[in-house]
């Protein structure tokens, strides 16, 4: 079982870290059990099995993800977190890939689980 995140500024550079180990399994980790995320603008999905599939989509890219988090916004265990990230590099069919994004994501803490996502929007200024 991956660490649970105990700052909220952590949680986005806790998704980087894991998705450049292609850690799927710790990825699913950050998120609540009934998570939406949201692979495309506008394109939500919720349920382990579309989340889990969306993930893997992006980890097929086999790129790493640069992450730096811009704000970060707490009112007791519910939080806002705000980052800038980037996959760029030669994709798997040797085109070059270049992605960026400004996430809006809502996330809630628990002692249990630290802090984890409730809605994981990577495309939240789309």
């Amino acid at each position: 079982m991956a660490t649970p995140v105990a700052a909220l500024n952590q949680l986005n550079l806790a998704f980087a870290d894991r998705f450049n180990a292609r850690d799927l399994d710790g990825l699913m980790a950050l998120n609540v059990d009934n998570v939406v995320f949201v692979p495309a603008p506008g394109q939500a999905v919720q349920g382990e099995a579309a989340v889990r599939g969306a993930l893997e989509q992006f980890l097929g890219l086999n790129l790493p993800i640069t992450m730096t988090v811009r704000h970060v916004f707490q009112n007791g265990n519910t939080g806002l977190a705000v980052a800038d990230w980037t996959i760029n590099g030669t994709g798997p069919d040797g085109s070059e890939m270049a992605l960026a994004g400004t996430t809006a994501d809502v996330a809630v803490y628990d002692e249990q689980h630290g802090w984890r996502y409730v809605i994981d929007n990577p495309f939240g200024t789309a």
